[in-house]
């Protein structure tokens, strides 16, 4: 039996790395999918790749930085759905600076990508989750909400908002059985991730310095972080909410 058989979600950022490989993993687990991305080559390759591999999705292009543009968004996905059990935060960008550093413009920019996003596909969607009797609305959070990193200030406060903004969903939206849980996850193997060595003075020295940080020798996969997605919007989670779950190979148990 797959895990998601007849639920209808929705994934942000899903055009690229994280995102579309949690699309394609909730598809795989027989959810019918909207593929959200502000890009509309991505989305549509991405909903390509899900209906080659069998899997059931539809495409929609949105800024999740603009209120109207999300809540048309999430109203088309509804209707075409016929309804919605699953939220999935993942857009977001990196943008490098330390406090003293960053632009206003860019401090802007990051919060309203990261966290500003989360909350207004989360609002959006809450009506039809609760029309459904209740849902999961997931989100990505950051080992960089936990561990401070210097030139990396907006990033690492917009990923804590997300954890505390998660835990506050969770409360709010326990009586109408709305459950609300994120992942951080540690270094994983996407694009933002290789942009971020590329912008360092030495790349191969930052690459090797980050993957020493993970006992268990190796960077994640878009994969991993995915299967958690799977698991904590699947009715084996059915009793978590308010939780963030940290998967980074170990780096968080150290340091």
């Amino acid at each position: 039996m797959r895990r998601l058989e007849g639920k209808e979600a929705l994934v942000t950022g899903a055009g690229s790395g994280i995102g579309r490989e949690t699309a394609r993993r909730f598809a795989q687990e027989g959810a019918m999918v909207a593929v959200a991305d502000r890009c509309a080559d991505k989305v549509d390759a991405t909903v390509e790749s899900i209906v080659a591999d069998g899997g059931k999705a539809i495409g929609i292009v949105v800024d999740v930085t603009n209120r109207l543009e999300v809540e048309h968004a999430v109203n088309d996905v509804v209707a075409s759905l016929g309804g919605l059990d699953i939220v999935v935060n993942i857009a977001g960008v990196d943008i490098y600076g330390a406090a003293h550093e960053l632009s206003e413009e860019d401090w802007d920019s990051e919060l309203a990508s990261n966290l500003k996003s989360v909350y207004l596909v989360s609002y959006a969607a809450w009506p039809h989750l609760k029309a459904r009797g209740g849902g999961c609305i997931l989100n990505t959070a950051s080992v960089a909400a936990l561990r401070a990193i210097a030139d990396n200030a907006a990033y690492c406060v917009s990923k804590a908002g997300v954890i505390m903004l998660t835990q506050c969903m969770a409360q709010s939206g326990a009586p109408d059985n709305i459950r609300s849980n994120c992942i951080s996850p540690g270094f994983t193997a996407t694009g933002m991730i290789e942009g971020y060595f590329a912008d360092q003075a030495d790349p191969d020295a930052a690459r090797a310095g980050a993957l020493a940080l993970h006992p268990l020798g190796r960077f994640g996969q878009t994969s991993d972080i995915a299967g958690g997605f799977a698991y904590l919007a699947s009715d084996d989670a059915a009793w978590m909410t308010g939780s963030n779950l940290v998967i980074d190979g170990g780096l968080t148990s150290g340091m």
